[in-house]
């Protein structure tokens, strides 16, 4: 459905997205994640044929978003972090203009301004003037412009920023139902917000996408480490001697000792952290020795997008600094 190959935007000698290649499949609902200023908006601004690229290219269900813009920008509908909407309107005057900016007249625009008022859930207020309408509204009538020509594919971007709680939910809402019918791509920095909508997950970081995958296969693929955490009366080495005959033992590591007993930290590699947790309790009651204590901390979303954020600006600034010192 979008093909993008090698994308990379410079400002100057400022590289804000770097190399960036990925596959869109229909019928998805896609989040890009990544802190801010990690190159979301540019990639959609790329995307969407808003902006140039400096190197690569976009296609759009096999149209090139730059050597054939009508025909690709017609499959998309496109929602900016800051609506572009005229405040002095009612939504339906401001939707009655983007449809015939869009080419749609007549019969079809009636129809499908009124398909797109019922998606967004905007019949209450669409002959108030926007200027009156709250920020949540604002969004829904944002997002009904971008539906407006019956696009393939629905970028939005930040779509829930300056939002209430309640409205929050709503736009969460909304996408999930239009990622029934149509492709969605949004950008957000809020895991917790791409984690409840998304099928698939972009981490983008320091403008590169550094990982890409569905949310519960994403610690399989990056080969993230669950962590147990032990205290027991054993020695260091009484506890390494137990943990050689446990399977799918990564690392192991002592606390500096306060007390009498020993904190270990004990890092596996099996996405079953339950079983290896079971044969160190054995293990350790074969040769006698008590457990205390035993903290199971499975590696989530969370802690794999601090990871690869830090780590993917970690190696820009080693990269950057070795540039410097040539």
């Amino acid at each position: 459905m979008i093909s993008v190959e090698h994308l990379t935007k410079c400002y100057g000698d400022f590289m804000a997205v770097k190399d960036v290649s990925f596959e869109i499949d229909e019928g998805h609902v896609y989040g890009f994640l990544g802190p801010n200023g990690a190159g979301k908006t540019t990639i959609m601004n790329i995307m969407t044929g808003c902006l140039s690229a400096t190197e690569g290219h976009v296609k759009i269900d096999g149209y090139d978003i730059f050597e054939e813009p009508q025909k690709a920008k017609k499959l998309i509908g496109y929602l900016p972090e800051q609506p572009p909407l005229y405040l002095t309107e009612t939504p339906l005057e401001y939707l009655k203009f983007v449809g015939e900016a869009k080419g749609l007249r007549g019969s079809e625009l009636k129809e499908q301004i009124e398909k797109v008022i019922e998606q967004a859930k905007i019949g209450d207020v669409k002959n108030r003037i926007i200027s009156s309408l709250s920020k949540g509204y604002k969004q829904r009538v944002g997002i009904a412009q971008a539906l407006l020509g019956n696009p393939k594919v629905i970028i939005l971007d930040e779509p829930t920023v300056g939002l209430d709680p309640i409205q929050i939910i709503e736009i969460r809402e909304l996408i999930k139902e239009l990622g029934q019918t149509h492709t969605v791509i949004f950008s957000s920095h809020i895991l917790s917000e791409v984690q409840a909508i998304c099928d698939r997950i972009l981490i983008i970081s320091k403008g590169r996408l550094v990982a890409f995958g569905e949310p519960q296969n994403l610690e399989k693929l990056l080969l993230a480490p669950n962590e147990i955490i032990i205290t027991t009366d054993a020695t260091e080495k009484e506890i390494s001697d137990i943990l050689s005959n446990v399977d799918h033992i990564v690392d192991m590591s002592i606390e500096q000792k306060e007390s009498e007993y020993t904190i270990a930290h004990i890092k596996s590699d099996h996405d079953n952290i339950y079983e290896v947790s079971r044969n160190i309790f054995f293990g350790f009651a074969d040769k006698g020795k008590a457990l205390l204590e035993m903290t199971l901390k499975k590696t989530n979303l969370e802690d794999i997008f601090i990871e690869l954020t830090e780590s993917s600006a970690n190696e820009v600034e080693t990269t950057e600094s070795e540039e410097v010192d040539r």
